[in-house]
């Protein structure tokens, strides 16, 4: 055994990678300006700065709901909710309960404010930050607004039957019908007795009729 291979007293201490260290003393020193920068940026504008929490590398971007939220379900009807399920909001009790958290809530508007919540975003797997949408999006949902308005369209004039049309049309003829009547009855009270009088003004002898 050579000398350089000989165990000294410090030979059992933990040893460090000083390049992994210097690299992660690099990041957060970057971590550290760039926070400094959003916090006078935010200062200059007169808003207050909160520092932006760590999502995971897996979190997807916000989207929209798909489907509405239907917060009139369990309108009049029994829920059977046994003693000491939750305390406080935890766990699932009567009300609006959240599944991903565990939450319960008592009315609707603090369960919309949950679901629009950080905490709720979390705990589902998404990020909190919205993907802007690119000028091709856009006139590609337009479009597809614009072909289910039409669709729509089709698919109620495909429904209405030939009994329905004759309906709407015998209304719209009673209405015209009600608006002829309407017409006579005024000229009739701006005449005298259904006819009218023509009037002859006179210098001296006023009215002779």
């Amino acid at each position: 055994m050579s000398k350089s291979e000989r165990p000294s007293d410090t030979s059992f201490r933990k040893t460090w990678d000083r390049a992994e260290y210097a690299q992660k003393a690099a990041e957060r020193e970057s971590h550290i300006k760039e926070e400094s920068k959003a916090r006078a940026e935010a200062k200059a504008q007169g808003k207050k700065y909160y520092p932006r929490a760590s999502t995971p590398p897996d979190a997807k971007e916000t989207v929209s709901r798909v489907a509405r939220l239907d917060v009139s379900a369990n309108v009049g009807k029994t829920m059977l909710v046994p003693a000491g399920a939750s305390t406080g909001k935890r766990g699932r009790g009567a009300g609006f309960y959240c599944q991903d958290c565990d939450l319960t809530f008592k009315d609707n508007l603090q369960f919309v404010d949950h679901l629009n919540s950080k905490q709720h975003l979390s705990n589902t797997g998404q990020s909190g930050e919205v993907k802007r949408a690119t000028l091709e999006e856009v006139q590609e949902r337009l479009d597809w607004l614009v072909r289910k308005k039409r669709e729509e369209a089709e698919a109620v004039e495909k429904v209405v039957d030939l009994g329905v049309r004759l309906e709407k049309r015998e209304e719209e003829l009673e209405r015209e019908r009600e608006e002829k009547r309407r017409k006579r009855r005024e000229k009739r009270r701006k005449t005298e007795g259904g006819m009218g009088v023509k009037q002859e003004v006179v210098e001296g002898n006023g009215i002779i009729c």
